[in-house]
């Protein structure tokens, strides 16, 4: 009976590996290029002007106690 090969199936094992996390990385790549196209689409449109921000209104002051 011929003696088992470790090391062939764990080369197996290790490549088959490594096709599935680069087909899982292939995937997030167009998964991100395809968002940051959608972005990129509603930016070229012409936006309505913005109107200035306002700096927000100071509240009345609050003094504490010091204690005695």
């Amino acid at each position: 009976m011929p003696k088992p090969n470790y090391a062939f199936e764990k080369r197996q094992r290790e490549l088959a590996k490594k096709k599935k996390q680069d087909e899982k990385d292939a995937r997030k790549r167009e998964a991100r290029e395809a968002a940051a196209a959608q972005e990129a689409i509603p930016a070229s449109t012409p936006q309505e002007p913005r109107t200035p921000i306002e700096p927000p209104v100071p509240g009345p002051r609050v003094h504490r106690r010091q204690p005695s």
